[in-house]
């Protein structure tokens, strides 16, 4: 299967004071998982095969219980074409 790319936002539902902390684990297990990715102000894109980015979601949502957030509610984005997409190809042109 082609790359696809996947935004992912979660929102762990912790007392302010913590949210950070909580976001700051998943961004380093997404980092510890070897795939492309871009951290931005409102989500995180990645880029990879469908079945592993899925995985990385589900894991997301368990770090965020396991860091003691109550719920989590996760907004995933998903832009997919039989020929792949990637992160460059969609933004590589306003990079620095």
């Amino acid at each position: 299967m082609a790359k696809i790319t996947l935004g992912l936002q979660v929102l762990p539902y912790v007392p302010e004071e913590k949210l950070y902390r909580v976001v700051d684990q998943v961004i380093a297990y997404i980092d510890s998982c070897g795939i492309k990715y871009e951290v931005g102000p409102m989500e995180t894109t990645m880029e990879g095969e469908l079945d592993d980015l899925l995985v990385i979601v589900k894991k997301a949502q368990e770090i965020c219980i396991e860091q003691g957030a109550s719920r989590v509610v996760s907004l995933v984005k998903i832009d997919y074409k039989k020929t792949g997409v990637t992160i460059d190809e969609k933004v590589g042109k306003y990079k620095r």
